[in-house]
């Protein structure tokens, strides 16, 4: 399925929103990196109109607390089956799985990249995951491959020019 039938991008984090590592201090605080160019893709999804999700299979605030940055009200977090949360997230939608772009790094992915209308794998996934994507990013997994993803469902809908235009003029 093309990207123009996009309509909601659901993120995994781990390795897609940040490059995978967890850091944890000596009182056991995590930490993570988020890329900023990320953010900007997101919130470009966000003001054309297509709705924007992270889900995860790890618990953690930093994520909650990104999410409320960016605006983002889909957060699912301690998942360890992703698809039913998947097609939990469509149904509450009210989204079809042809308007989904879900954005994979891991096996944990492939049932969720599998039912997505336009899966998509960082750079850095495993072959065994890019297998399932129709497109494979440039860039990895929390160096920009959101913020890359949104260009190209905005482009191929046509939007990215009034996007570009506001900056430009």
């Amino acid at each position: 399925m093309p990207p123009q039938a996009v309509k909601l991008v659901i993120c995994d984090v781990d390795g897609v929103l940040t490059d995978g590592r967890v850091l944890i201090d000596a009182s056991g605080r995590e930490a993570k990196a988020f890329s900023v160019a990320d953010g900007t893709g997101i919130m470009h999804l966000q003001r054309s109109g297509i709705v924007v999700g992270f889900v995860s299979g790890r618990l953690a605030e930093a994520t909650a607390h990104r999410a409320r940055e960016l605006g983002v009200t889909i957060v699912e977090s301690g998942v360890l089956e992703k698809r039913p949360a998947i097609e939990a997230i469509l149904d509450r939608a009210g989204r079809r799985a042809a308007e989904l772009c879900y954005i994979g790094d891991d096996l944990i992915d492939i049932p969720c990249l599998r039912v997505a209308g336009y899966p998509v794998a960082v750079a850095n996934a495993p072959p065994e995951v890019q297998k399932f994507a129709e497109y494979v990013t440039r860039a990895r997994g929390g160096d920009g491959a959101v913020r890359e993803v949104a260009e190209v469902i905005l482009k191929a809908q046509g939007r990215w020019g009034a996007i570009l235009e506001r900056y430009v003029r």
